[in-house]
């Protein structure tokens, strides 16, 4: 039944929450209000407000208020589930856009090869022991699998090895670190981590075939793959020397600068589009537009000036919200299920750690309490951990169970990331220690994280 977008008001008998948009406003008041008072409270424990975003989002479903039948029937009804999806997947969106704009690889190239051999050292040992982790899933939780053992190991592969950059760029920031050699390097790394995450999500997904018996023909994901690759050169080497035609016709200060702005955002989501319609997910149509955004003359930052404060103050809090509305913590039973838990946080941050320390020690000659410290910072999950879990939900490749598993760990791992840093690496933070350039934040932008 098709629901209105705006009652006719309670003299006339009807009730605002019983439509679209009223529902969607109170929604999002809920959640903002839960989430700050949550981020508030944990400002004292020094950690990254995406922590208090999916604790208020868990809190608001069905593992603690939404047992109570009538909250979750006024507040969060079923029917409004597709409405709060859409708002916060646009949010989520235009996000990835942004994280493709801050992504300038400028500092990897400073850095040289180590910042590669780090990531790749991080990546490996959870890749190889994502083959273990689907057979042990499988005898833990008895639900059938709906994707295929190989995508299934890369997915969760991905899962276990990304590194959540802008987490990592606020606790690097509150250390007083992102201006010295070892926050470059962390940087530098988390960055070349990232990309190596999308790619082999964007590999899992194509073999998937979105969780569901395929409908095309046997070679779909080497259609999905190759389409994928001329997507991505046809953005860096026919639409990036547009928009740097473009930013060099509007300029730094012209009266044009917000069409050009309202041209890119347009832009991005249309990537994201193409990429749908290719068969991966939308979100790596934005984050690709983003990555190839020309940087000269701050053409990026100043786009990136104008998207971030709505982005990150209101859609993106709604979008790891919806993410704990959507997990259920009950669904993890038992001891094999919570045996699971356990192994998947320590294959998490052992698998990190010990690939990063072991090449930051023996590979480029770093202190043991720094290249432990390095390990440590490459191991924190949180918002980019909640996206990659999402997608799979929203694909079918990941269970209700071993989403909720992957969660409890994405938390956990986020919320150890910061003391442990702060008792292996101490340095002095000063008004005059530097912002790297590229990666990491802009000037006194709050983390979004």
């Amino acid at each position: 039944m098709a629901v209105k977008m705006a009652s006719d008001g309670l003299w006339q008998g009807e009730n605002p929450l019983d439509f679209t948009l009223p529902l969607l406003a109170v929604q999002i008041a809920v959640v903002l209000v839960v989430t700050q008072g949550l981020a508030f409270a944990l400002k004292p424990l020094r950690q990254p407000r995406v922590i208090a975003e999916i604790l208020g989002g868990i809190l608001l479903g069905p593992s603690a208020l939404g047992r109570w039948g009538a909250f979750r029937r006024t507040i969060f009804p079923e029917w409004s589930t597709p409405a709060l999806d859409t708002v916060s997947g646009l949010g989520l969106l235009l996000f990835l856009f942004l994280v493709g704009l801050e992504l300038d690889f400028r500092a990897v190239r400073r850095v040289g090869p180590r910042s590669v051999a780090i990531a790749a050292a991080g990546i490996v040992p959870p890749l190889l022991a994502a083959a273990g982790i689907v057979p042990l899933l499988d005898l833990a939780i008895p639900a059938p699998r709906q994707a295929s053992y190989l995508s299934m190991c890369v997915f969760l592969g991905a899962a276990l090895s990304v590194t959540a950059l802008p987490v990592l760029a606020c606790i690097l920031k509150e250390l007083g670190l992102l201006g010295v050699p070892f926050g470059e390097t962390a940087m530098a790394a988390a960055a070349v981590n990232d990309v190596f995450a999308w790619a082999l999500l964007a590999l899992a997904l194509a073999l998937s075939g979105g969780g569901r018996e395929p409908k095309g023909p046997p070679l779909a994901p080497v259609y999905i793959l190759s389409s994928g690759a001329v997507f991505v050169a046809f953005t860096f080497f026919a639409l990036r020397p547009l928009m740097a035609r473009l930013a060099r016709r509007t300029g730094p200060c012209s009266s044009e600068s917000n069409l050009t702005c309202s041209c890119a955002v347009a832009c991005a989501l249309l990537a994201g589009t193409v990429t749908d319609a290719i068969g991966v997910h939308p979100v790596f149509g934005a984050f690709v537009f983003g990555l190839a955004m020309p940087r000269e003359d701050g053409f990026a930052e100043r786009i990136g000036e104008k998207v971030t404060p709505l982005v990150s103050g209101l859609m993106l809090p709604l979008y790891f919200a919806t993410s704990g509305l959507h997990t259920n913590v009950d669904n993890v039973q038992g001891v094999a299920a919570w045996g699971m838990v356990a192994l998947v946080v320590a294959v998490a941050v052992v698998g990190k750690f010990t690939g990063t320390f072991a090449v930051a020690v023996a590979g480029t000659g770093m202190a043991r309490r720094e290249a432990a410290a390095l390990g440590v910072a490459m191991s924190a999950k949180g918002l980019v951990e909640l996206i990659v879990l999402n997608i799979g939900k929203e694909k079918k490749v990941l269970d209700d169970t071993t989403f909720a598993i992957f969660v409890i760990m994405a938390l956990t791992t986020t919320v150890i990331a910061t003391p442990l840093m702060t008792a292996l690496y101490r340095h002095q933070s000063t008004a005059t220690t530097p912002e790297i350039d590229g990666v990491g934040l802009k000037g006194g932008d709050a983390c979004p994280a």
